[in-house]
């Protein structure tokens, strides 16, 4: 297993508890409506965990396709039947990049399919402990934490970089990666992702959002669901913290133009 240890005070794990206890009591019964993004069904159907659905089938603003059945995002595993262990096999993902902290994981150990790879790359675990308070209760800081917090940078770059060598090797396989509700860790790894590829801004926007629907969230739910606004203050903060999304990819994920190739392979038809 590839992991980086993380350190969290004692009084940080008694307020997770609070912010993430909820997770598991979200009903997905009747979510509310949403727009036309719904026409493509993205879920994969996952029992126990309902925020779970492939990155594929978006259009790049140069035409290109993203490509399904390789990077699929979810919440936590913990609560997979053996059915969706079998669904998640027939998929094929072979490795599962886990963005939550030590005692997330502590409280809920992943479920792993048979023969996938479990990787541990913790996104705001290693912040420091009055960064890391501010971020407890959701919304703007801890949006601008997923670019500013220590080894954040490192956990989205892993995941892309799982992705772009998904192909290689004699049996392809698909990347899952998640955090505990699927949604605002998940949620900016993902917009990452598909801007790299070239989705324009507000298709991204609206994969975000998508949380919303699966996880059955009320109006202005800060637990539950997600707000554009977060997703826009992470965006701001990396023009503040790099001038430009480019230079952000570059020097702070650290990717450079051979691993961007590889990725946009992988990834778009």
């Amino acid at each position: 297993m590839v992991h980086r240890s993380a350190r969290v005070p004692a009084a940080v794990l008694t307020g997770a508890l609070v912010v993430f206890a909820p997770v598991a009591a979200v009903s997905v019964a009747a979510p509310p409506a949403v727009g036309d993004v719904l026409t493509v069904d993205r879920s994969l159907h996952l029992t126990g965990a309902p925020n779970a659905r492939d990155l594929g089938g978006y259009r790049t603003i140069d035409g290109r396709t993203v490509r399904s059945g390789i990077a699929f995002r979810t919440d936590q595993l913990n609560n997979l039947t053996p059915a969706d262990l079998s669904e998640l096999n027939r998929l094929g993902v072979r490795e599962v990049d886990d963005l939550r902290t030590v005692y997330e994981r502590a409280l809920g150990p992943d479920r792993v399919p048979a023969g996938a790879r479990a990787n541990w790359y913790d996104m705001i675990g290693a912040a420091p402990l009055p960064e890391l308070m501010s971020t407890l209760a959701g919304g703007n800081d801890l949006y601008r934490a997923f670019i500013t917090a220590p080894g954040a940078n490192q956990a989205v770059a892993g995941v892309l970089r799982d992705i772009a060598a998904s192909g290689a090797g004699p049996e392809p396989g698909a990347v899952l990666f998640h955090c505990t509700a699927g949604k605002d860790r998940t949620g900016w790894t993902a917009a990452v992702l598909l801007t790299v590829l070239g989705v324009d801004r507000a298709t991204v926007g609206e994969d975000y959002l998508l949380s919303n629907h699966y996880r059955a969230a009320a109006a202005g739910d800060p637990v539950g669901g997600v707000r554009q606004e977060w997703l826009d203050s992470a965006f701001d903060q990396v023009a503040r913290s790099y001038g430009s999304f480019d230079r952000y990819v570059s020097e702070g994920l650290g990717l450079g133009p051979a691993e961007i190739d590889a990725l946009k392979q992988r990834m778009l038809s």
